[in-house]
């Protein structure tokens, strides 16, 4: 009987260890601080003395734009630089322009609308992109695509600051890289770009975040790394960010399938990547930016707040303190009313794709804000906010 036992045992034993595991969901990635409570929107403390500007108001009957979207930022000597994507049709067709305007006096009033590339070949189509100062040089990087969404790649162009003219570069970064957040400079004499492998856009498929690597201070050649997805991440459209500590690179991303951010990790200057994997961070559904300030904090802009799932307001900055590589604290930079200041003003907004840059003590924000209105039939607009106001206090 004993025998028999003993036989049944290692009978059991031998079956459960052919049987399939179950799958156990990693833990989220703690990009926001464990331990830290995180409030509800209503309940995020303002940025009591951010200035407000309109970089270019939604007005289609004046001049015929409807779609407006991915504000660029740039200081270059003296002047602020904002671009966007802009389209007289529908978006995300060939239609679609790069354009920019140019502003003297810090974001309160802009130059005439200029064009960086209208699409000068049959069937393309250039649209926002991101800029950098290097060398003394501006230059630009924008997403172009043929057709609607077909081939995406990046172009780059440098300003002549004799013409005024943008000198066309080429095709720097194919694969669908689509630049979302400006390069920034690495330990190892390399610039990282961050963005995504795009295609035509679906809710369905997976579209990772990816980085576009320079070879040194060449601005025209760069590595293509698209970030692997962890296998329980579905419908990923991964427009990304990054900050850069070290050989570490920190990549934020948009799910797309959920209002929380995806985070991966490199520790070889971006050439490898953990998979982009869901954190403890809650994130609305948009593109967001992020990057350090001078005081060594980390920071990123988009929506992030409890339970407020896909809602693209109100537009929010999370930090961390110095030196650490965890948020722990938010702030709003702005709500959907924003009564008796510059900009669009209304119950319920989208305030989506921001992109940040420091500059002279202030942190520039640029955002959409599509007024109320369906679909990115979006104003630019402009935040500008001193860092001071942005210190986390023990």
């Amino acid at each position: 009987m004993l025998q028999n036992t003993h036989i049944l045992v290692i009978t059991l034993l031998s079956t459960l260890s052919v049987l399939p595991s179950r799958a156990v969901d990693p833990a989220p990635f703690p990009i926001w601080k464990p331990g830290v409570a995180l409030a509800k929107a209503e309940k995020l403390p303002e940025i009591s003395n951010a200035e407000f500007h309109v970089i270019k108001k939604w007005d289609k009957k004046s001049d015929g734009y409807t779609f407006l979207h991915g504000v660029g930022l740039a200081k270059h000597r003296g002047k602020l630089y904002a671009s966007f994507g802009h389209n007289k049709g529908v978006e995300n067709t060939v239609s679609e322009e790069a354009q920019y305007r140019v502003s003297k006096d810090g974001g309160r009033t802009w130059c005439t609308l200029k064009v960086i590339d209208a699409g000068d070949e049959e069937d393309l189509a250039v649209s926002h992109g991101v800029f950098q100062v290097h060398e003394g040089a501006l230059w630009a990087f924008q997403g172009a695509y043929y057709g609607k969404m077909k081939r995406i790649h990046t172009r780059a162009y440098r300003l002549n600051e004799k013409t005024g003219k943008w000198e066309k570069h080429g095709v720097v970064v194919k694969d669908g890289f689509w630049p979302m957040n400006q390069p920034e400079k690495m330990a190892d004499g390399n610039w990282i770009m961050p963005g995504l492998a795009a295609g035509p856009y679906s809710n369905r498929g997976i579209f990772p975040a990816a980085v576009a690597i320079s070879h040194g201070n060449d601005l025209t050649k760069w590595d293509f790394v698209k970030i692997p997805v962890a296998k329980n991440v579905k419908a990923m459209w991964g427009e990304s960010a990054i900050f850069v500590d070290g050989k570490t690179i920190f990549n934020i991303s948009r799910y797309g399938a959920a209002a929380v951010a995806l985070v991966a990790k490199s520790d070889d200057f971006g050439r490898n990547w953990s998979p982009s994997s869901a954190s403890n961070l809650p994130m609305t559904t948009s593109k967001p930016a992020a990057g350090i300030l001078s005081t060594g904090q980390r920071y990123l802009v988009c929506t992030t707040a409890k339970d407020n799932g896909g809602k693209r307001t109100p537009l929010t900055i999370a930090l961390s303190k110095p030196n650490e590589n965890q948020f722990s604290k938010i702030f709003v930079i702005r709500r959907s009313r924003h009564d008796g200041k510059s900009g669009e003003s209304a119950d319920r907004l989208s305030l989506s794709y921001p992109y940040a840059m420091e500059h002279d003590g202030n942190l520039y924000v640029g955002y959409s804000n599509n007024g109320g209105r369906r679909g990115n039939l979006n104003s630019a607009e402009l935040a500008v906010i001193p860092i001071k106001s942005l210190m986390i206090l023990e």
